[in-house]
């Protein structure tokens, strides 16, 4: 068979051809392909809107608790549950659900280093912690425990409250999105829109909170005497974000 002779640049020219030729082919978009590309979104707006309402804080936590020092780990922790025990024997009896409740928070025990890096002592500390609706019974018996001083004092709203106003700020915020959304479009011009995607989202912010050291300085003031306390208030906010594209 005759092949004809090509000099060693024609050569190389027909293959930078041929291989431009498969290029072209590789990025050749059909009709059909065209026509089955996704729509650029056009006139698009990212907006958001809250509602929000502020309410009394319904839930009142006491965090009581206690130190113990010694040279023994095993004296420290006995000494630490007889005053837990001596907390929860007066607290217990008057647990009611949601009104009033009482668990033990933590419990530590660590050694303690003299100046050569060997343990000299140990010390420990354990709380109790009384907490629930019944604000006046809550700081009553928490004034009534005696083995253990207020550690820590705040007011809440509870999850109960939360979620009966959430479902009201919700519809809030979602009324003043759709209406928002309505000026945005007619101010651009349009008569009307769609919604592209939502996002909704809540929060639960505290407002005027209970000092710390107030309530320490009341139960050192007042043994076996219910803590003065002062609740403040929570915002319920809900924000609804989305994007509509205007019609």
């Amino acid at each position: 068979m005759f092949m004809p002779y090509l000099p060693a640049r024609s050569a190389a020219a027909v293959r930078r051809a041929a291989s431009a030729l498969s290029l072209m082919a590789a990025v050749m978009v059909t009709p059909a392909a065209l026509a089955q590309a996704p729509e650029v979104p056009a006139n698009v707006v990212n907006l958001s809107a809250s509602g929000h309402m502020e309410v009394p804080q319904d839930w009142l936590t006491v965090v009581l608790s206690t130190t113990r020092e010694g040279s023994d780990a095993a004296t420290v922790q006995n000494q630490l549950k007889v005053a837990v025990d001596a907390a929860l024997a007066i607290a217990q009896p008057q647990v009611k659900p949601k009104q009033l409740e009482v668990r033990t928070g933590n419990l530590r025990l660590y050694p303690r280093y003299s100046s050569n890096g060997r343990i000299s002592g140990w010390q420990g500390q354990a709380e109790v912690i009384i907490e629930g609706r019944d604000i006046a019974n809550v700081s009553a018996v928490a004034g009534r425990v005696q083995t253990l001083t207020v550690s820590s004092m705040g007011f809440s709203l509870s999850r109960e409250a939360r979620l009966a106003l959430e479902s009201q700020v919700q519809a809030q915020a979602i009324e003043r999105f759709r209406a928002r959304a309505t000026e945005i479009a007619k101010g651009f011009g349009f008569s009307s829109y769609t919604l592209r995607d939502v996002s909704v989202s809540s929060a639960d912010m505290p407002e005027r909170p209970m000092p710390r050291m107030m309530a320490m300085e009341a139960k050192a003031a007042a043994s076996d005497a219910a803590i003065p306390v002062a609740a403040g208030t929570s915002t319920v906010s809900v924000t609804v974000s989305g994007a509509i594209q205007m019609r």
